[in-house]
């Protein structure tokens, strides 16, 4: 049975005002709607992963170099996650 205000049968509904979409909430969300290309993705982690490096092995003399150092990885393990975390929210858009 159907009324006057529904859809035929197997037509999708246009999503109600005030229904929450997913990835809508995060910041920057309704900016760019562009899906994840996932090998520009891949090159965009690769290039961040490559700047870590191999990790050399520090003496105790070293503990100021090492600090500075794992500060600097973090840095760009935190910059490959944003690009992870963009790419999921985008994905979650479609």
């Amino acid at each position: 049975m159907s009324t006057a205000s529904s859809p035929p049968n197997g037509a999708s509904q246009p999503p109600r005002p005030g229904i929450p979409v997913p990835g809508a909430h995060l910041p920057g969300a309704a900016a760019s709607v562009e899906p994840a290309d996932p090998d520009r993705i891949k090159a965009e982690v690769g290039a961040l992963l490559a700047e870590l490096g191999p990790r050399a092995a520090a003496s105790p003399a070293e503990n100021t170099e090492t600090g500075a150092d794992i500060t600097r990885r973090a840095r760009i393990l935190e910059q490959a996650h944003d690009v992870l975390v963009d790419a999921l929210a985008t994905v979650d858009k479609i």
